[in-house]
């Protein structure tokens, strides 16, 4: 049975050759997902916000902190599943990407 087209894009785009390495990066997306939320109530919680805070005050905070947590646990269960050399390389990407503004030409 073949993969349906929108597999076969992503796996052409990534440069990703069995279907296991698909579902297995998938699955780190999905499981660094998951693990960042409590990872989020955890900083809040240290930091101080509750029902009360401020939506500012709560996306000054989780900007600088959340983000940097999700890629660590990316790379965490990237390692795990044995998909390093994969997410670290989309790491670099996103911070090559998100540097650019900060670049003098």
């Amino acid at each position: 049975m073949s993969n349906p087209k929108w597999i076969e894009r992503i796996k052409t785009k990534w440069n990703i050759e069995t279907d296991r390495d698909f579902w297995l990066i998938m699955l780190t997306y999905s499981l660094a997902g998951m693990a960042i939320l409590p990872v989020k109530k955890t900083i809040f919680h240290l930091v101080g916000i509750n029902a009360h805070t401020p939506f500012w005050v709560v996306v000054l905070v989780y900007i600088p902190l959340v983000p940097p947590a999700y890629q660590v646990g990316l790379i965490f269960f990237g390692t795990v599943l044995g998909q390093f050399n994969f997410v670290w390389g989309q790491a670099k990407k996103r911070v090559i990407f998100l540097s650019r503004p900060f670049r003098r030409t």
